[in-house]
């Protein structure tokens, strides 16, 4: 039973961070867009979407750095 729970553990590791790697692609992907003028927002300036795709990039940057500094401690 021990080897059970172990196993399922690291397959719900695994998929956390799947999931986490998948979080941050997309939202680098999506950001990206704004700041290039791909993605757009209704009634929203372009330089305003420019400037909050910046801020999803930098804030996502700094929880990468926040998880790996986190395994480290």
């Amino acid at each position: 039973m021990a080897k059970a729970k172990s196993s399922a553990g690291a397959l719900g590791n695994i998929l956390e961070f799947l999931a986490w790697l998948t979080g941050i692609i997309v939202s680098l992907a999506v950001a990206f867009g704004m700041i290039n003028g791909i993605l757009s927002i209704q009634w929203i300036p372009g330089g305003v979407v420019e400037f909050f795709g910046w801020v999803v990039v930098i804030t996502t940057l700094i929880g990468i750095v926040l998880v790996i500094a986190r395994q480290f401690e």
